[in-house]
C-alpha cells in the first residue's frame, strides 16, 4: 500500500509537467506498462497486457501519448530529476557520464534508424542511437539529457525527414557534438561542475576535450592507440625534411612515445597535454 501511495505521488508530480490534463492518463498507462513483467515493452504488448478486452483502444491511447501528444521530454526529465536527485548522496563526489545507447530496429522508417554500431548487440546492425548525459554519485545515476542521433543519411534526406516528422531545426551533429551541446546547456542552467566521464568514442576527438577544458570541467575519457598525449611543456619534434628516399618520418614526429591505449585522466585547466 505504501508503494502504491508513493507511485501515485510520483505520477502527480510528473503530471504537472505534461500541460493539458488529458495527457495524465497516457502517462499513467505508459508508466504502468513499463513496469509490467513483459519481455517486449513496446506499445502493442503493453496494451494487450493492461487491457486484454480492449487492446485496440488501449493501443491507440498509448501510441497517441508517445508519438503525437504535445509534451516536453526535457520538462519530463527535469521533473524526474527534481524527485530523484535530492535522494542521491554526493558526499563522495559526483560525475557527468556521457554515453550512447543503441536500440535494435527492423526496417528503415523509425527516425534515425540506420546500419551503425549498436552497443546492445556489440556489433554493426540496424538500430537507432541516443546520446545521453547522466548525473552519477557512488551509489546511483540518473539521465538528465537525452537526444536521438540523426545520421547524415537522414539529415540530408528531405523526403524522409518530412515523412517521419523530423523538425526542420534539427541538423546533423556528431555524437560528441551532441554531448557537448547537452553539457553546455546543463552548465548554462547552473548545474554543478562535476568531472566528466566518457569512453573513447568521445575522448579521441581533440575538439571535444578542448571544449571541456574551456568550460572548466575536469574529465576522464578513453582514447585509442591513434592518440598521442604529451605532458605539459612537451610537444612532438618536427619531422626531418624528407630526402626523397625511403619512408617519411612516422606520424607524430621523432622522439615521441609510441601510441598505445591509455587514459587521459582527471584533467583540469590550464595543464594541457598536446594531443594529436
Amino acid at each position: 500500500m505504501e508503494d502504491l501511495q508513493e507511485f501515485e505521488q510520483y505520477m502527480a508530480h510528473l503530471s504537472r509537467g505534461l500541460g493539458h490534463s488529458d495527457r495524465h492518463a497516457g502517462l499513467r498507462g505508459y508508466t504502468t506498462g513499463l513496469m509490467s513483467p513483459l519481455q517486449r515493452k513496446s506499445v502493442e504488448p503493453m496494451a494487450a497486457h493492461m487491457d486484454p478486452l480492449n487492446v485496440r483502444s488501449r493501443h491507440q491511447s498509448l501510441h497517441h501519448f508517445v508519438a503525437d501528444a504535445n509534451w516536453s521530454d526535457e520538462r519530463m526529465l527535469l521533473g524526474i530529476c527534481q524527485w530523484v536527485v535530492p535522494l542521491m548522496d554526493f558526499s563522495d563526489g559526483g560525475w557527468w557520464i556521457i554515453d550512447d545507447t543503441g536500440f535494435p530496429k527492423q526496417g528503415r522508417h523509425s527516425v534515425g534508424v540506420a546500419r551503425q554500431y549498436c552497443g546492445m548487440l556489440g556489433k554493426q546492425d540496424n538500430c537507432q542511437v541516443a546520446v545521453s548525459v547522466s548525473l552519477a554519485c557512488a551509489a546511483a545515476s540518473i539521465p538528465v539529457a537525452w537526444q536521438l542521433y540523426l545520421p547524415q543519411e537522414w539529415a540530408d534526406d528531405e523526403a524522409r525527414r518530412e515523412k517521419a516528422g523530423v523538425p526542420e531545426a534539427i541538423e546533423f551533429a556528431t555524437k560528441p557534438q551532441i554531448a557537448l551541446q547537452q553539457i553546455e546547456h546543463l552548465m548554462a542552467q547552473g548545474a554543478p561542475r562535476h568531472c566528466v566521464l566518457a569512453d573513447a568514442g568521445y575522448g579521441v576527438e581533440t575538439a571535444f576535450r578542448e571544449r571541456l577544458d574551456e568550460l572548466g570541467l575536469r574529465y576522464v575519457v578513453g582514447v585509442t592507440g591513434s592518440v598521442t598525449v604529451w605532458p605539459p611543456g612537451h610537444e612532438p619534434l618536427p619531422p626531418k625534411p624528407y630526402s626523397g628516399r625511403g619512408r617519411g618520418a612516422p606520424r607524430g614526429g621523432r622522439g615521441g612515445a609510441p601510441p598505445g591505449p591509455l587514459w587521459v585522466g582527471l584533467r583540469a585547466p590550464p595543464k594541457k597535454p598536446v594531443a594529436q
